[in-house]
């Protein structure tokens, strides 16, 4: 029995050992995991991009800005003439939040020594400035909420003690900082990516290990023709999907959808397409549908954890954010919580939208190149 045992146990090292896709995902898939967590994941967000709305214009507020950046929470990387301009760019992405400096900065800052601090007419009892947050994001915003009682000695009178909050902070999209809020969008981004690519990463394999692949070469049908007609009952599929999670999201766990119907649907086409041939050219790769599986989920690995859906993006380190930036989900995840969160619309997200077209365009190409209509 041993013998036999021992003998089966040598094949199948010898099989494994040919199976290259299989034995490299042996490797990397830890690789990447650990690289993942250890590295690129980090829970605590540094260098929040954000904006600054500052109309005081004086010496005050420039060092009250370089009070804040010092903290390194925040990094100012846009200056916005009104509340208006600062708000569009927060709906579309561009900052997680910015920082209001009224005209009466300075005379909140030092206050007047014939006001009593007790009185509610005093400077001192108002806020410095106002921080604007993009609240969909726990994270951010704990981090935000963070410098409300920041001391500002270093700028105002050392003896100027305040009997209020240095800032008041405001939460936009989600005040009462629910994190279902911001999950259920994301999960739209996620189980596309996971069902979209496996459904069509097996499609060309399938073929070849069903024997169907003789009555395809016979075909007049073009390799082009046959990527089309591969992905195209797919993508009503994933629509339902995301019908499904919004609606149930909508009705058991209260997420508003604030954006509209046609931004929604143009974003989610755009994104299915996309997934679907970033599968078909892993199917063009693959040898076998256990192959296929096993590159899906080195894959969706990296997709789900880099994408900002579990972690900040902001608060991964910059060769990370360049590994995001080439994954669909990335795109899609930005424009799935701006869209359904802070009624955004396909216009205002034009970067995302246009990578996704030409990702989707590219990989169909790809995946019609290397598709040959012969047998192996």
């Amino acid at each position: 029995m041993w013998v036999r045992i021992l003998a089966v146990f040598i094949k199948e090292l010898k099989q494994l050992s040919r199976d290259r896709m299989t034995f490299g995902m042996i490797v990397m898939i830890p690789l990447v995991q650990l690289m993942l967590f250890g590295y690129a994941i980090n829970t605590d967000a540094r260098h929040i991009p954000v904006g600054l709305v500052d109309l005081s214009q004086t010496a005050e507020s420039r060092a009250l800005e370089q009070a804040v950046t010092a903290t390194q929470s925040v990094n100012f990387v846009a200056r916005y003439r009104s509340i208006k301009d600062a708000e569009t760019a927060l709906t579309r992405g561009d900052i997680k939040a910015f920082l209001y400096l009224p005209p009466d900065m300075t005379r909140r800052l030092f206050g007047h020594p014939r006001y009593d601090a007790k009185q509610t007419d005093s400077p001192l009892t108002r806020p410095v400035g106002q921080w604007i947050v993009d609240g969909s994001d726990t994270v951010i915003a704990s981090t935000i909420r963070a410098l409300r009682d920041m001391p500002l000695n270093e700028i105002a009178d050392h003896n100027t003690v305040r009997p209020t909050a240095s800032f008041a902070v405001v939460q936009y999209y989600n005040p009462e900082q629910r994190t279902v809020v911001n999950i259920v969008p994301g999960l739209v981004a996620v189980i596309l990516t996971m069902t979209m690519i496996l459904f069509t990463s097996a499609a060309i394999v399938r073929e070849h290990e069903q024997g169907n692949m003789e009555f395809l070469i016979t075909t007049p049908v073009s390799p082009m023709e046959l990527m089309i007609g591969k992905i195209a009952p797919y993508i009503l599929v994933g629509l339902v999907q995301v019908a499904i999670i919004l609606s149930m999201g909508h009705w058991v766990f209260s997420v508003p959808i604030q954006g509209g119907l046609l931004s929604l649907l143009s974003g989610a086409i755009l994104f299915i397409f996309a997934s679907l041939t970033l599968g078909l050219v892993i199917s063009t790769i693959v040898k076998t549908q256990l192959q296929a599986m096993q590159l899906t989920i080195f894959i969706l690995l990296p997709s789900i954890l880099l994408s900002g859906f579990m972690f900040p993006y902001d608060a991964m380190p910059v060769p990370a954010q360049w590994i995001a930036e080439a994954l669909p989900v990335t795109h899609f995840m930005r424009m799935i919580r701006a869209i359904v969160l802070r009624d955004a619309n396909i216009v205002l997200l034009g970067k995302d939208a246009l990578w996704l077209g030409l990702f989707a365009i590219g990989g169909l190409i790809v995946a019609s190149l290397r598709f040959k209509k012969k047998l192996e």
